[in-house]
């Protein structure tokens, strides 16, 4: 369920139906200005929304005006333990804290950063994590770990009501994917603020991402989730930031940059296709339009499977075809594939509609019915799914002709439709049994 309060930290608002916020968190020394400011742009270029950044120490601190000055997204300041860090990352101008309540120092401690943060305008992140419940949870915590992480919340988010503020979004992560959706979704059910979610300490970006995606999916599926972080374990943040995309395109929250469709190749492919995908994906990272481009293996399978791609392309041979909403545009000789597809994306884009020439288009278009002519044994989808239907409707109406009966003579055998044919309807008791498609006896 989707959170019902809304704040905003540096102006984007986070909650109360607004668009899922995407942040990450940098690497590098924040004391460092131009490191720090560097990865940001970076970030911020990936398409964040918010960048966290730590502040363990004063000379982090001073360096938080610098930054907060220069960056082009939001800052929020990440502290622990140390309240007095808080209220200077306040003064410093950060456009929101993050603190735990549970090690901020006691009740009158985070007092004092919340009548700080109340006049400056500035919302706070409660953060629980898995790693750091206060003690006297810890008992629960081995007997029921998800209870554990949900009661610490609320009782951090009680605490802040308690001194009368509302400005704040909360979150609950552990590095287990299943404590993580059970405890978020539980906590939805509880409290009505803006939930900040992620897997803590996921992994590399190969095992993270999947935990993420998996974990933090789950959730924004259920529609819970307000802010996201994939915590991966890797210097390049702006890693984080295209993993979050991923997950919010392929649930169609958001759309950002183009969407790069690839089959899984078979026994069919014929061009080297791994090369060809990966040097569109690196050349798809320069463009900002929310086109969808497919890339085929094979042109066996027509042209149906990615009818939905603004752009595509399918290799045969020697040969391939360029492609827009399933209609073929031109053929052109494999090595000249990839730049050829740009050249139409390219026009396309600028012209404001899919540019082609009609004899082009002809010739691709007879081009690929020549490809599907020469491979019309192929078990392909399409041919799978025809035979399917075919012996779908020859079984019902097998079963429906009587078998003769001894001392008459038998009857005619009806003529039945069959892949684009006719034949002899067979009695269900003269198949094979045990396959996928009814066989006949010859």
């Amino acid at each position: 369920m989707a959170s019902k309060r809304q704040i905003k930290v540096g102006g984007v608002p986070i909650g109360g139906g607004a668009p899922v916020a995407v942040q990450s968190m940098t690497k590098t020394e924040t004391a460092d200005v131009e490191a720090t400011l560097a990865q940001i742009q970076r970030i911020a270029d990936a398409g964040a929304d918010l960048v966290r950044v730590a502040v363990p120490r004063d000379k982090d601190v001073q360096a938080l005006r610098e930054l907060v000055r220069r960056s082009p997204i939001p800052i929020v300041a990440d502290i622990h333990f140390n309240h007095t860090l808080a209220l200077k990352a306040i003064d410093a101008g950060a456009h929101c804290v993050r603190i735990n309540p549970g090690n901020i120092g006691g009740r009158d401690k985070l007092g004092e950063v919340v009548e700080k943060a109340r006049a400056a305008g500035v919302p706070m992140r409660i953060g629980v994590n898995s790693g750091s419940l206060p003690k006297h949870l810890h008992e629960l915590e081995r007997e029921n770990p998800v209870e554990a992480l949900v009661r610490a919340a609320v009782e951090a988010v009680e605490l802040v009501e308690s001194l009368d503020f509302h400005d704040f979004k909360v979150s609950v992560k552990s590095t287990s994917v299943p404590d993580t959706i059970a405890a978020n979704r539980l906590l939805a059910e509880r409290v009505d603020y803006p939930l900040h979610i992620g897997i803590t300490e996921a992994g590399t970006k190969w095992s993270g991402s999947i935990r993420s995606a998996v974990g933090l999916g789950t959730l924004l599926a259920d529609g819970i989730g307000d802010t996201i972080r994939i915590s991966l374990s890797t210097f390049h943040a702006e890693e984080e930031v295209k993993v979050a995309w991923e997950i919010l395109r392929a649930l169609k929250l958001r759309a950002r940059g183009p969407v790069l469709i690839a089959c899984p190749t078979c026994g069919r492919l014929q061009f080297d296709m791994d090369t060809v995908v990966a040097e569109i994906e690196e050349r798809l990272q320069h463009y900002t339009e929310p086109i969808e481009v497919a890339v085929l293996g094979c042109a066996v399978n027509g042209l149906g499977e990615a009818a939905h791609a603004d752009f595509g392309i399918t290799g045969a041979r020697n040969e391939g075809l360029i492609f827009a909403h399933g209609k073929p545009l031109r053929k052109v000789p494999q090595e000249r594939l990839v730049d050829e597809l740009f050249r139409v994306i390219d026009a396309s884009l600028a012209a404001g509609r899919t540019v082609f020439d009609e004899r082009e288009a002809a010739e691709g278009a007879a081009w690929l019915r020549k490809i599907e002519e020469e491979n019309a044994g192929d078990l392909t989808p399409e041919r799978l799914a025809a035979l399917e239907a075919a012996a779908a409707a020859e079984q019902a109406l097998a079963e429906a002709t009587p078998l003769p009966v001894a001392g008459q003579a038998a009857a005619q055998p009806r003529r039945i439709e069959v892949g684009g044919g006719e034949r002899d309807a067979v009695p269900a008791r003269e198949r094979v049994a045990g396959r996928r498609f009814a066989r006949v006896r010859e």
